[in-house]
């Protein structure tokens, strides 16, 4: 499929030759995020229920495809994804089953698929970090790091990061698509071929002096300062103010495999990730925001409410993601 170009499926054929060795009394969740980030609230999850779960870890867009080419064969139960893109690619393909309504009523409209058939867990916002020694007072909007004054100095990660992808579509939708080209074309010039595989890496580039400016999801900064409370950068959150589209939004996600024979376990599950005490911990755990209204996010990281937002719904990431991937390509972006 098209949409999956330049995401990093090559590995599919190793996965699709790797059986996940299930226990008859355990749920199978394809998890395209970090164990470090989902085991603590797995656990808790087992020891209130009894009910264990087996974690099969690698991209969200690869598990993906292996769902969709194993179709009824899966042994998944669920599929987690840091991507609501993929996730909405997966409602689409047929994938998944719809959940519960009182179970997903507790997150809003926006951050869950409009049949139900996924939910949203967390949500990250998409900001500038900058480098607090390096000359950054004219940088308001996500736009500005196209302005020839940043030459050299930008980072990001390469075109075919999912949120890099992701972003872009929020960019596309709330901005136009010809205002995204002339972006993409200035970004592309600034960054002069250099990319990075990861957030942190971004991070760590602005930090050390080498980049002034780089685009990322802002829980890697706040990891960074975790780490290394004294580096010199800051947050820029983009985009705010009258006539500011608002920052991009996305969110990590779960659906319930529309092949599972254990649907009363997995949807269990869902209703604990997405009940006051699930949306904690991941609000503990990886400085997100919680996805469900009235959980405190981390105190380290703005609250959400003081945040102007992109109205773009997250469904959207997923419909036109094929476009997005088709301008990235048109415009040549590393």
């Amino acid at each position: 499929m098209k949409v999956f170009k330049k995401l990093g499926v090559v590995l599919l054929g190793v996965m699709m030759a790797m059986p996940v060795v299930q226990a008859a009394d355990e749920l199978v969740v394809y998890s395209g995020r970090s164990d470090k980030f989902v085991k603590p609230v797995i656990k808790q999850f087992t020891a209130e229920t009894g009910i264990k779960v087996l974690l099969h870890s690698a991209k969200s867009t690869a598990l993906l495809n292996k769902l969709r080419v194993e179709g009824e064969r899966t042994q998944a139960d669920l599929y987690l994804s840091n991507d609501a893109g993929n996730l909405q690619l997966g409602s689409e393909m047929g994938l998944f089953q719809p959940l519960p309504q009182e179970i997903v009523a507790v997150i809003d409209t926006k951050l869950r698929a409009p049949d139900n058939s996924w939910v949203g867990l967390s949500a990250r916002a998409r900001v500038l970090v900058a480098n607090t020694t390096a000359d950054t007072a004219f940088l308001n909007s996500v736009f500005d790091l196209a302005d020839p004054r940043l030459k050299g100095k930008i980072a990001i990660t390469h075109s075919g990061n999912g949120s890099f992808i992701a972003g872009t579509t929020v960019y596309m939708l709330a901005a136009g698509k010809e205002k995204t080209t002339e972006w993409l074309k200035g970004v592309k010039e600034n960054a002069e071929g250099q990319t990075f595989n990861k957030h942190s890496k971004v991070v760590t580039a602005v930090a050390s002096g080498k980049k002034a400016v780089g685009l990322v999801n802002h829980y890697y900064i706040y990891r960074h300062l975790d780490k290394k409370p004294n580096a010199p950068i800051k947050i820029i959150v983009p985009d705010q103010g009258e006539g500011g589209m608002g920052v991009a939004w996305n969110v990590a996600g779960v659906a319930v495999s529309k092949y599972t024979k254990k649907r009363d376990a997995a949807v269990k599950l869902v209703a604990f990730l997405v009940s006051e005490k699930g949306q904690q911990l991941f609000a503990e755990i990886n400085r997100e925001y919680p996805a469900r209204k009235g959980i405190a996010a981390a105190a380290v990281i703005p609250p959400a409410e003081s945040i102007k937002a992109s109205s773009v719904e997250m469904a959207a990431l997923g419909k036109y993601r094929g476009a997005t991937i088709d301008l990235l390509e048109a415009v040549g972006m590393p």
